[in-house]
């Protein structure tokens, strides 16, 4: 129990701080640092062993594959038939044509040997031709260091990589001098490696792997850039420029790597090859695996001993958080007259309590909130439903006395009885507009009673009126409050064609865009003056109870649309005097149930 009540009481951080330390940071640095010697002892002794036997194979084989070349130039320095070929004095070139085709011994061999890729002979000789096979030695040759070597190693083999003057490519070769005749004339033999053979000899080995002559020319390599190279160019380090057989340890490019060097010194040679291979700690930990399982293992058996004791610690906490969590619960759920209480003086302890205090606190403000959005809701609405009825209202009256006026007048001036049509389309839309309530109609009501009015005010107007209806014929069935466009319609009338003598062109358009419906109202009247525009403008923008009774039409439908979708649907109003004037007005959406 006095553990428990000190466990409770001790704060959060330090109670987690504690464990971790306990059960899972001591443990695992221990074993990291047990495990990381014996994963390093065992990778550096793996990876030197299998680079030394790598390079002892490379050295085998490579050995194995040059021997066919020396065996064949013992066999063709004692070959006396070749060496009268390469010094007999000839009468003509048609006599060396036909030596040379009766020979076929340097042929045979390239046949049956594909250990080698080519052979050359240099003797000078003046009656003599070059062909594949015997060459005369010029200046370049002769003054080459591997000629001059060759000569003075007098019959010894020399291995280096030169240049095949016949296709101008560098080649693992032997260089060999023979005895031309009795006089003491020297030539030298030159057998070409098969390049292809040597490097599939290297291409086997997972470490970079060079081979190098005396002169450290790169004659093979399984990294194809570096073949032909010197190997000061790319390791700098005079362990593997100068030291022969052994490993060393050595920096390439940074990191901490081992280079393992093996002798190749043929028989009856002046020099010899180097085997390089080079391996860096880096990309030797790939052979570790076995070390890296075993201490995986002795990891997890610490995880799973860490999280037994982290379970004890935990389960502590587990229980006085899970009645905390219940109580949150319940909460949610709408349940504000929970109570919790929880015993000890830690965070959990302390968390109870503040977590009474707020629900108390909040369940308080939800009253309040509540109380204050019903009483709020129910004062918009009453407002909104008095606005609407007012709006609606005022257009009835006005629109009436204007219609009656218009047909009285055209009745006195032409003394006429087919003012029955005119009084029919004034019933027709007496009929509407007094039908008109709050409810919207579709956009193809409200466009008939536009086209009725039109057609009533052309009655009286005749040819000094026209107008024009331009609809998408998608939006027809779309969803307008009532008398919305033809008070805009009747300003275009009033406004733009009485002060006007030879008439106007009234056009409505309705359009769909991107963000909704555009509708539009033009006329090509009188105009409004910039003070009387700037005047209108400022009575539409003014709130409804700093407005004045004057220009009902325009005022109710502005209000309108800001009532129903908001700023951006307030009528914009450009006109110039003389020009005509445009009303324009936004609805959002623009599908039909909107």
């Amino acid at each position: 129990m006095f553990f428990i009540r000190m466990m409770n009481d001790m704060k959060l951080r330090k109670k987690m701080t504690l464990t971790f330390i306990s059960v899972a940071v001591l443990p695992l640095l221990l074993c990291g640092l047990f495990l990381t010697g014996k994963l390093r002892e065992s990778v550096i002794k793996d990876a030197f062993m299998q680079v030394s036997n790598n390079v002892e194979r490379v050295r085998n084989r490579t050995e194995e594959l040059i021997k066919v070349p020396l065996d064949i130039s013992y066999r063709l320095t004692n070959d006396n038939r070749m060496k009268m070929v390469a010094s007999q004095k000839y009468d003509s070139y048609i006599e060396v044509i036909q030596a040379y085709r009766e020979y076929t011994g340097i042929r045979d061999y390239l046949q049956l040997y594909k250990e080698i890729s080519g052979i050359r002979v240099y003797v000078a000789n003046p009656g003599a031709l070059n062909n594949w096979e015997f060459i005369q030695p010029d200046d370049t040759i002769t003054t080459a260091d591997w000629y001059k070597e060759a000569i003075a190693q007098k019959g010894l083999a020399g291995w280096n990589l030169i240049k095949d003057e016949r296709d101008d490519a560098d080649y693992l070769s032997l260089i060999r001098s023979f005895s031309v005749d009795s006089p003491g004339r020297k030539g030298i033999l030159v057998i070409n490696v098969n390049q292809r053979q040597l490097n599939s000899i290297l291409n086997q080995e997972s470490f970079p792997t060079l081979i190098v002559d005396n002169r450290n020319q790169i004659v093979a390599s399984n990294e194809a850039e570096l073949f032909g190279k010197n190997l000061s160019e790319i390791h700098a380090d005079e362990n593997i420029l100068f030291q022969q057989e052994g490993s060393y340890n050595t920096l390439i490019n940074g990191k901490a790597s081992k280079v393992v060097i093996a002798n190749l010194t043929p028989q009856n040679s002046w020099n010899g090859l180097r085997i390089i291979s080079v391996f860096s700690v880096s990309e030797i930990t790939r052979d570790a695996n076995q070390v890296i399982w075993l201490g995986g293992i002795a990891i997890t058996a610490s995880l799973i001993f860490a999280a037994l004791l982290i379970y004890a610690s935990a389960s502590l906490l587990s229980r006085r958080l899970l009645r905390l969590s219940k109580h949150m619960t319940q909460v949610g759920a709408g349940s504000w007259e929970t109570y919790l209480h929880i015993d000890g003086k830690d965070e959990v302890g302390l968390l109870s309590r503040e977590f009474n205090a707020l629900v108390s606190s909040v369940n308080n403000l939800v009253q309040e909130v509540q109380e204050t959005n019903r009483q709020k809701s129910l004062v918009e609405q009453r407002q909104n439903e008095i606005k609407f009825k007012m709006l609606a209202s005022q257009i009835n009256p006005h629109f009436l006395f204007n219609s009656l006026e218009s047909i009285r007048m055209e009745a006195h001036i032409r003394k006429q009885d087919d003012i029955a049509e005119a009084v029919w389309q004034l019933s027709t839309l007496l009929r509407s507009s007094l039908e008109a309530g709050n409810d919207k109609i579709l956009l193809r009501k409200e466009l008939e009673r536009v086209s009725c009015y039109l057609d009533l005010q052309k009655f009286r107007y005749e040819d000094r009126l026209n107008y024009r209806l331009t609809v998408d014929p998608n939006l027809e069935e779309m969803l307008v409050p009532p008398l919305i466009i033809q008070p805009l319609v009747e300003n275009s009338i009033v406004h733009g064609l009485d002060n006007r003598a030879e008439g106007a062109v009234i056009e409505v358009k309705v359009k769909k865009i991107l963000e909704g419906v555009r509708v539009m109202v033009r006329d090509n009247g009188a105009g409004i003056t910039a003070d009387r525009l700037a005047l209108v403008r400022e009575e539409l923008a003014a709130s409804l109870h700093e407005q004045e009774v004057q220009r009902i039409g325009l005022r109710n439908v502005n209000d309108r649309l800001v009532l129903l979708y908001g700023a951006s649907s307030a009528l914009r109003i450009e006109s110039e005097p003389g020009k005509g004037t445009c009303i324009q007005f936004f609805i959002p959406g623009g599908n039909p149930n909107d």
